[in-house]
C-alpha cells in the first residue's frame, strides 16, 4: 500500500502522460480531513475526460491502489474520482471555472509538481 504523496505522484505523472492541462497538486492535510491531497486538471474534450480517468486507474491499479468511488462522468464534463487520500478531480475548462476548486481550497499548500512530470 502506497504513502498518500506517492499516489499523489503516481497520478499526477498519469496524467501528466495523457496531456492532462493545467495540472494542480494541493496538500490538504492542514485544511480538511477529506483528504491528504487534491489533484484538479483540465481536459480538452469528453472523451479527454474519460481518457484521463481511465489512465489514472489502471496506472494506480498496478501499484495496487483501488478507488474507493467515482462520482460525476454523466454529462463527460467532470469526474472525480476518490482514493481516500488523494481526490483526483477532472474537469473540461467551463466546469473547473465553474466549480473553481483552487479558490474554494485557496488554504491549501500548492505543492510544486515540476519534479514528478519529468
Amino acid at each position: 500500500m502506497l504513502n498518500p504523496i506517492d499516489i499523489a505522484k503516481l497520478a499526477v505523472k498519469a496524467l501528466d502522460d495523457k496531456k492532462a492541462q493545467d495540472i494542480k497538486l494541493l496538500k490538504t492535510t492542514d485544511v480538511t480531513v477529506l483528504a491528504d491531497y487534491f489533484i484538479i486538471c483540465t481536459a480538452g474534450s469528453v472523451t479527454h475526460v474519460k481518457t484521463l480517468s481511465d489512465e489514472l486507474e489502471v496506472v494506480l491499479k498496478k501499484s495496487g491502489e483501488a478507488p474507493l468511488r467515482r462520482e460525476g462522468g454523466r454529462t463527460g464534463d467532470w469526474i472525480l474520482i476518490d482514493y481516500a487520500c488523494v481526490v483526483v478531480h477532472i474537469f473540461m475548462q467551463e466546469a473547473r471555472e465553474f466549480y473553481t476548486l483552487e479558490r474554494l481550497w485557496s488554504d491549501a499548500e500548492d505543492v510544486n509538481i515540476e519534479d514528478m512530470i519529468k
